[in-house]
């Protein structure tokens, strides 16, 4: 006998759990499945983050979405309510600091600064004395101006966020299946039903692929292109005795590091230059960047990590959108009900909890209600219009 569901989703992790909390908490009743392969999260990208949030992106929906983001994540307890069991996020609001090292990256970080206070961010564009005055314990020889967050920007807890929109979704009415999606019934552009590796078939009036790195194989189901990659980052925890600065920002170097004080130590990373696809597979760290790629530039901004220790590393995997580097949102032209939420390019966490409120609402009523996302949708796909982040991390 086939089940019959409202609402199935693919993808159980942030994005999915807050796609399923909101949509019934704005129609209670409503019967959702979420389907997520791995129950444990192992390697979820909500798992793998670093777990930051900001306001500082090239795009006016995108400092909306973490505009609202942030201030959900900081009153996530009332949020959420005492079903998501959760009681805060810790959110460190330490800032961002993104550095350029020349004129014509100056005058983007002027031009942005004004489309983001204009939204309620707080940016400031800092020149190097004001940077030197700041900062005294790094030197900006090579830097031009400094973009700084000093609030609304920060880090919190990965795994908080998820739990509470998991328990809270739960709590709600939805119900969680350790399946895998691994087929879809499409009838003139209409999901009809969605088959699971556990030999279950069940019906559904929508399906919302959530999946990460692997929608773009649920995608191929439909009969869909999605231009959605596996894309390796390799994240070292070091500890730099010489170098204790817990009140630092998150650092964005125009050199290509990024960098952030984490209990006592600091977290940091690199984006290499012959960066592309990965294997789904491939989880095995890349040890040589951090000798090779990193400690160098690390050495050259702040003298304090003249000796330095990798005190562990792990692998996590971006669902990197080649077209543009943004979210693919909302209806797939063309259906009836495939509903998307993917390709995020390593802002997704900090974006779940609008991307979940926008979905249902979108799903529930047939538009966005409260922030619109439409230029995130996916006529741009098959249009091949990018609609870029230039402030990817």
């Amino acid at each position: 006998m086939v089940e019959t569901w409202d609402v199935v989703i693919a993808g159980g992790a942030v994005t999915g759990s807050a796609a399923a909390w909101w949509l019934l908490g704005q129609s209670p009743g409503l019967k959702v499945l979420v389907v997520e392969p791995d129950p444990t999260y192992a390697r979820a990208a909500t798992a793998l983050s670093v777990a930051s949030v900001r306001q500082q992106f090239s795009n006016p929906v995108n400092v909306e979405i973490s505009r609202f983001g942030v201030g959900f994540i900081r009153d996530f307890a009332a949020r959420i309510g005492p079903e998501g069991g959760v009681p805060s996020l810790g959110l460190r609001e330490n800032g961002y600091l993104f550095l350029a090292g020349s004129a014509g990256g100056a005058g983007l970080m002027q031009e942005l600064a004004v489309m983001q206070r204009a939204l309620g961010a707080a940016t400031e564009v800092l020149d190097p004395a004001a940077l030197a005055m700041r900062f005294p314990w790094m030197q900006f020889d090579d830097v031009v101006a400094g973009s700084f967050g000093p609030r609304d920007e920060g880090w919190f807890d990965n795994m908080g966020l998820l739990a509470g929109f998991r328990n809270g979704a739960r709590a709600r009415g939805a119900t969680y299946a350790g399946d895998r999606v691994t087929g879809l019934g499409v009838q003139g552009g209409r999901v009809e039903s969605v088959i699971l590796a556990s030999g279950r078939t069940v019906a559904c009036s929508a399906f919302l692929c959530a999946a990460g790195t692997g929608s773009t194989e649920i995608c191929r189901m439909a009969g869909l292109d999605l231009p959605v990659e596996s894309r390796k980052r390799t994240v070292f925890v070091i500890d730099a005795p010489n170098a204790r600065h817990p009140d630092a920002p998150l650092i964005i170097d125009h050199t290509g590091v990024y960098l952030r004080p984490e209990h006592g130590q600091w977290i940091t990373a690199t984006v290499p230059d012959d960066d592309g696809p990965c294997d789904p597979a491939d989880w095995e760290p890349d040890h040589a960047q951090f000798d090779d790629l990193i400690w160098p530039r690390l050495y050259n901004r702040a003298e304090g990590f003249d000796a330095v220790k990798v005190t562990r590393l792990w692998v996590g995997h971006y669902d990197y959108n080649r077209l543009d580097q943004n979210a693919v949102l909302g209806l797939w032209p063309g259906t009836e009900n495939f509903y998307l939420a993917t390709g995020f390019s390593g802002h997704g966490l900090q974006q779940a909890p609008a991307v979940g409120r926008g979905l249902a609402e979108l799903i529930l009523t047939g538009a966005y209600q409260t922030l619109d996302l439409a230029p995130l949708g996916a006529t741009r796909i098959l249009e091949n219009r990018p609609f870029l982040e230039r402030a990817i991390v």
